[in-house]
């Protein structure tokens, strides 16, 4: 995976810190995985509770993360805990919680105030995973998939439509983008004769879906580039992809956002057209020139 590098300096170390952990993880022992996975995929802990909190959480002794810390060069968990800090804890409740919540604020009439958190929500989220990317990253996996033979784009459930979304509007310019899994088959299968030609764009949020898990790893084991795209370094379709974005996904209702998603896959497009070939920008002008020819926009004002 890519290395990350952002703007603000707090977030920056951050990010550093995180992206040398995930990269690290698979030659730490049992214990000390279990401890650095559970920092990966739980950040905004590390800054607001004790290394006792942090060890019990995650089920470990205290000297486990002073292990996982020196791990990655830190003299200790004191020194690693530093660069989150400044970090704002958010805090993240069970689905079911989450929606008692929203339910109460209905029969309270504060949906007034659910509205200003839902769009102070999206805003954070978006903004979160940006200060997160090197664009210089997207840029790379644009490449990649301007370079395929094949791309496929996999997301089940919620991310399904995302995943649809994705090979619709890059099909007005392009031909090689595919969504699976295809109707009546399965993404596994779908994978049959993908290779080292062709790129695997995946999406994942907790709790992480089998058949996308399973995916991903049948299509690095043939070679596949993946770009996989989740809420955690931890994911288990980051980490070892060749690139891999984490995407903010908390609000204050009962599901995750999808905003942040949708975010992405939009900027990743976008430099799919902006590095790829002129005929990619004039297949989409014709794209649309041919929909009006045929009378699929309707011309009212």
């Amino acid at each position: 995976m890519n290395s990350i590098s952002v703007p603000s300096t707090s977030v920056r170390q951050r990010a550093q810190v995180l992206a040398s952990l995930s990269e690290g993880i698979e030659m730490l022992t049992p214990e000390v995985r279990k401890a650095a996975s559970y920092v990966l995929a739980n950040p905004n802990d590390v800054s607001v509770s004790s290394i006792r909190e942090i060890a019990e959480a995650a089920d470990v002794k205290p000297n486990t993360l002073v292990r996982m810390a020196q791990s990655i060069g830190f003299g200790g968990y004191e020194d690693f805990r530093e660069p989150f800090r400044e970090e704002v804890k958010r805090g993240v409740t069970h689905f079911p919680d989450r929606a008692e919540w929203l339910q109460s604020l209905g029969q309270r009439g504060q949906l007034g105030e659910h509205y200003r958190s839902m769009v102070s929500a999206a805003i954070s989220n978006i903004e979160d995973t940006f200060a997160a990317i090197d664009s210089k990253d997207l840029q790379a996996a644009a490449r990649a998939v301007v370079a395929s033979r094949n791309t496929y784009t996999l997301g089940v459930g919620v991310n399904h439509s995302n995943a649809q979304n994705f090979a619709y509007l890059a099909g007005t310019g392009m031909k090689q983008v595919t969504a699976i899994p295809r109707s009546g088959s399965t993404a596994s299968d779908d994978l049959a004769w993908a290779d080292k030609r062709d790129v695997l764009i995946a999406i994942t949020c907790k709790p992480y879906r089998q058949e996308v898990v399973e995916a991903v790893h049948i299509a690095r084991d043939q070679g596949v580039k993946v770009i996989g795209i989740s809420d955690s370094l931890a994911s288990p379709i980051i980490r070892g992809s060749e690139f891999g974005f984490v995407v903010a996904v908390d609000t204050p209702k009962f599901f995750p956002s999808s905003v942040s998603t949708i975010a992405l896959l939009e900027t990743l497009l976008s430099f799919v057209v902006g590095v790829g070939k002129p005929k990619v920008v004039e297949r989409v002008r014709t794209f649309h020139d041919r929909r009006h020819k045929l009378g699929l926009y309707s011309e009212d004002a």
